[in-house]
């Protein structure tokens, strides 16, 4: 991420699966700036934060379903620091190979394909509105959401490097 990239969207409670067998899913922040979509899934942010935030989000998503929110106490620099951890995901827009919305009857879902280098891979991020904590942290409820903004936004981003 360069310095002179904003935040353009930055969506907490993702919920992201790899499409493959055996996969472990994650629980993370997800983010579109104006070159790179991230996933943040190990921060350097306080739960207190995390919880008030999440809260929030859920009651704006609820008043608007349009995904290209942004999340007040979280910039750039901090997403930046995130970022130094491997374990988080950072994808230049133009290595997007395909990129769609679905509807299920259980909540919205993003579905991905990533040109990462050797191989690609297939992601389906959706957000999720609340969790059961034990045994493991697994997603209870989803949301259904408006993708279609995001989308568009990766798309058009994709012409325009193009």
């Amino acid at each position: 991420m360069d310095l002179s990239e904003h935040i353009q969207a930055h969506l907490l409670s993702v919920w992201r699966e790899e499409k493959k067998l055996f996969s472990r899913a994650r629980e993370g922040m997800l983010f579109l700036t104006e070159r790179h979509l991230m996933f943040v899934s190990k921060t350097d942010a306080k739960m207190k934060w995390w919880g008030a935030t999440t809260q929030r989000q859920v009651l704006t998503l609820m008043k608007s379903k349009n995904t290209m929110i942004h999340q007040d106490g979280y910039d750039e620099h901090r997403l930046i620091q995130d970022l130094e951890n491997k374990k988080n995901m950072e994808v230049s827009l133009d290595r997007i190979l395909d990129i769609g919305s679905e509807e299920k009857s259980w909540g919205s879902v993003l579905k991905l394909e990533i040109n990462m280098g050797e191989a690609t891979k297939k992601y389906q991020f959706s957000i999720v509105q609340d969790w059961v904590k034990y045994p493991i942290k697994d997603p209870t409820k989803y949301m259904k959401v408006d993708w279609s903004p995001f989308v568009d936004y990766i798309k058009d981003r994709q012409k325009a490097m193009r």
